[in-house]
């Protein structure tokens, strides 16, 4: 097992139960410690609580999307330096380019595999 992984705090943020049961089970068998929550409200409270290491979010989700979310993260003195990694099942040069202006670090195209998200983990994480 990669020492980078263990302990790490991973926050999934995301209103499909499949693609937050897939990654918690995926990054969980690497040694994360992983919290998920269904929407951008949900996150921003568990964000201030748990302090993650590293945020995947996904983009469509009700109340508060994450375009939205991604932006309140990144305009907090306290968390702008937590990588944040959009999860989106569009691959569109539109979505990628709105990511990046809100403040995200990197996006993933939905499905996504376990390489991709551990890629995503090692590029983003120093040790």
């Amino acid at each position: 097992m990669d020492n980078i992984f263990d302990k790490l705090k991973v926050m999934v943020i995301d209103d499909s139960k499949t693609i937050r049961r897939t990654a918690e089970t995926l990054l969980q068998r690497e040694g994360c410690e992983v919290t998920t929550a269904v929407d951008g409200f949900e996150a921003l409270a568990k964000i201030a609580e748990i302090n993650p290491d590293i945020i995947f979010i996904d983009i469509m989700m009700p109340r508060l999307d994450g375009y939205q979310t991604c932006a309140l993260i990144k305009n907090s003195q306290t968390y702008q330096n937590i990588p944040v990694i959009m999860l989106s099942s569009k691959d569109g040069l539109f979505d990628q380019a709105k990511g990046r202006v809100v403040g995200s670090d990197e996006y993933l195209t939905k499905p996504f595999s376990k390489d991709e998200l551990l890629g995503a983990i090692r590029h983003h994480i120093r040790v």
